[in-house]
This record gives C-alpha cells, structure tokens and sequence, in this order.
C-alpha cells in the first residue's frame, strides 16, 4: 500500500510540476516586431570592449557581440511603446542609481539627459554592489517599455533613499524604459 501511495504522489508531483512549466512558458512576453530603425541601431552596435578581465560577472556570463551605446539604447527606446519587448539586447553604459537596501536594481544612463533605464535582474537571480554608482557596466538581456504605478514609483524613490517630500512629490503613473538584465559585466574600479 505504502508502495502504491508513494507511487501515486509521484504521479501527481510530476503532473503539477509540468503544468506549472507550461503555463510559465505560455506567460512570457514575446517580442514584438522589430522596425527597420530598430534593427538597424541593434545590428551596429558600436561599442567595443577591449579589456573585459577589468569587470567583475554579476548573473549569466555572456558573449559580448557589438553592444550598444547608451545613446544607442536610447534611441532604441525612442521607438517602443507600453507593452513592447525587445530580446536579446546587449549594451554599454554608467550606473546612475542603486537600490540602496540589496542592490536589486540599478538605473543607468540612456545619453538623454535625465532619462534613464530601470534595470531589474531575472527572476531576483543577483545583486550588484550597493557602492556601483559611476561604475562602466555591458548588460544583457531584454529592453521594455511599461507604465509604472504611483505605489511602486514611491517604493522606488524610498529604495533610493529620497526624502519624505520627494517621494510625496509623486502623483503621477509614468512611462518608464525598462530592461530585465540576465547578465551584468561591471568594471571594477
């Protein structure tokens, strides 16, 4: 009987694993169609990285293959709009911002000003120092674009350390250019 019961958790195990798998891959944001501007800025990424055993692999190690700039990256925003996914990307950039409590996200320079990217890092997986900021990085991984919500914008500005008042300046959802990092090279300084 124990034989039989055991054999039947199993079963069930296995059935509930499986269906969880397929339903996570039915869940993943596809890649829209990319334009020809947007494919033209992804294939001539100009950055060249000559001296790589000066950065430190945070996450998945991964080729670098003509990564962009941040101005390049940038302009590859310029052309997304809420709900689009790019895959694949890879660029080059400067960390403006750290999560100050983990270091579970980083914003880096898009060449636009005060504009910047909101790098999160694939499913929680790695952390970057918490002391990164004005550090050179090349990230890979995906560039969306969403709507971020009051709530978690104020959660982000009390993650970066803003005043009371700041954060309380926050009234508005906004759209933000986005990138979920499966790999991160950072210069060590």
């Amino acid at each position: 009987m124990k034989k039989y019961i055991l054999g039947v958790c199993a079963v069930m195990a296995f059935a509930v694993t499986t269906n969880a798998q397929v339903k996570k891959e039915d869940n993943k944001a596809k890649t829209e169609k990319l334009t020809k501007q947007q494919k033209k800025i992804i294939s001539s990424g100009s950055v060249k990285i000559d001296d790589l055993y000066a950065y430190q692999v945070y996450g998945e190690s991964f080729d670098i293959n003509k990564p962009l700039s941040s101005v390049e990256l940038g302009s590859l925003y310029d052309n997304m709009k809420d709900g689009d996914v790019i895959e694949n990307v890879q660029f080059k950039s400067t960390i403006e911002s750290v999560c100050k409590k983990k270091g579970c996200w980083m914003k880096v320079d898009l060449g636009k000003g005060e504009e910047q990217s909101f790098v999160r890092f694939k499913d929680y997986g790695f952390f970057m120092p918490l002391d990164g900021e004005k550090s050179d990085i090349v990230v890979h991984g995906k560039a969306f674009v969403s709507e971020i919500s009051v709530d978690k914008l104020r959660h982000y500005a009390e993650d970066a350390g803003k005043s009371k008042e700041e954060i309380a300046k926050i009234t508005k959802p906004q759209l933000q250019f986005n990138f979920e990092a499966d790999g991160v090279y950072l210069k060590e300084n």
